[in-house]
């Protein structure tokens, strides 16, 4: 299966108390973002990787990514959401993806740099089987709702924390986005907008606890300590 992966790199350094782009921050001399560009390209089945970043950092991601070798690499100007980004990158592949180059579509969060060959690979077999996979872990802490005045304690079981990457058939990707930008829908992942402008069925596949998501200042601590056990897509202990 072809293979078209999306990195969205449009955050903020807000919550690391940073005054530049958290996925542009250093862990083990390489920026967050570089961890999960690089997976990809040793990816097999990658065709294309496209990065979505903000207005102001496209020249740093550009000079980042001018010397890598490998899949045919992008970037393009993304919103001022996730939403917004998403669109963009998928337009950007819009047409491949009408000419039938591109089969399958992944979407990945550049602030998560552990994300390995083998939950990839994964939500490709998933995605292939059922059209449409994200990876899952169950809540950290019991979850509560309020209903009038009162905590109801919300089944674990049957809820889970989403993570990226995030893979579905591309053509149904693209006409999801497409009308959700006519409804002016602004979703929180991928998945959101799949399940409300598709069809398309979203299986779960089991996550990754070490897929962290770098947000704030000490989750950079624990990355810099994981990547010394890190070779971009796999754990070496």
């Amino acid at each position: 299966m072809r293979l078209a992966a999306i990195v969205l790199a449009g955050g903020r350094g807000a919550r690391v108390r940073s005054g530049i782009n958290k996925v542009f921050l250093p862990v083990q001399d390489r920026a967050v973002v570089d961890y999960s560009v690089r997976t990809f390209q040793r990816a097999p089945d990658v065709t294309r990787i496209v990065i979505a970043v903000s207005p102001e950092d496209r020249y740093r991601l550009d000079h980042l990514i001018a010397e890598k070798a490998g899949p045919s690499l992008s970037t393009v100007v993304g919103g001022a959401t996730r939403h917004q980004s998403e669109v963009s990158a998928i337009e950007s592949l819009a047409t491949a993806i009408e000419a039938g180059a591109i089969d399958l579509i992944a979407i990945h969060d550049g602030a998560r740099p552990f994300m390995t060959f083998v939950l990839l690979e994964a939500c490709i077999e998933a995605a292939v089987r059922v059209g449409g996979a994200v990876p899952g872990m169950p809540p950290e802490a019991p979850l509560y709702q309020l209903e009038d005045g009162a905590a109801l304690p919300l089944a674990g079981h049957a809820l889970v924390r989403v993570q990226t990457p995030q893979v579905f058939r591309a053509r149904p990707l693209l006409e999801a986005y497409r009308v959700s930008v006519e409804a002016g829908f602004e979703g929180i992942d991928t998945a959101e907008t799949m399940e409300k402008f598709s069809t398309v069925e979203v299986a779960v596949v089991p996550g990754d606890e070490r897929n962290m998501k770098v947000t704030f200042v000490e989750d950079l601590f624990r990355a810099e300590e994981m990547a010394t056990n890190w070779d971009d897509g796999r754990w070496v202990r």
